[in-house]
């Protein structure tokens, strides 16, 4: 999908929700927002970049290891990351087969070194879309629950709780 940049109105760098000129923060992501130029500019900066890389996999070209899974979804991946502009190897797992053909065959998604960062960006962004995580909040994902203490914080839903039940009485989230 083609992003259409307004220069009039801002932009969240992450999700790419549209705001007025006059909002500074994005209500979603909490990140400050880009004005029309800045996006364009972004958007440019990675069109060349794009438009530099070559799209095979050469010989010399150092690849590192990405996912293992079955062969359709290695091969919807790579269709996915091919969109992005990011070329990819996928390569048989030798290691993995049983050898007598019951166990279905598993390849390994290889990438280029230089490639890597791009492509962990966009599995980020792949899995919030494909779980529904982007509507939900994640601000407390980083919460541990600490026996020691008076209250908890459910990492799940944010659930303030006593520590004297290892259940969050809002998600049902259990840490015995």
């Amino acid at each position: 999908m083609k992003l259409i940049i307004d220069p009039e109105l801002k932009y969240c760098p992450q999700c790419h929700d549209e705001y007025r000129a006059d909002i500074t923060t994005c209500a979603s992501c909490n990140v400050e927002l880009l004005t029309g130029e800045q996006m364009q500019a972004l958007q440019e900066q990675k069109n060349r970049k794009r438009s530099n890389r070559p799209m095979e996999i050469g010989p010399d070209d150092e690849i590192v290891p990405v996912r293992k899974a079955s062969v359709i979804e290695i091969k919807q991946l790579q269709v996915r990351l091919e969109r992005e502009g990011i070329p990819s190897l996928a390569l048989q797992d030798n290691a993995g087969s049983c050898g007598k053909g019951c166990c279905g065959t598993d390849l390994i998604l290889h990438v280029r070194s230089e490639d890597m960062q791009e492509v962990m960006e966009f599995l980020a962004r792949d899995y919030v879309e494909s779980t529904g995580l982007e509507e939900h909040d994640t601000s407390h994902v980083d919460a541990v629950f600490n026996v020691g203490a008076e209250k908890a914080t459910c990492p799940a839903c944010g659930c303030n709780f006593p520590t004297t039940t290892t259940t969050c009485p809002d998600c049902g989230l259990c840490f015995g």
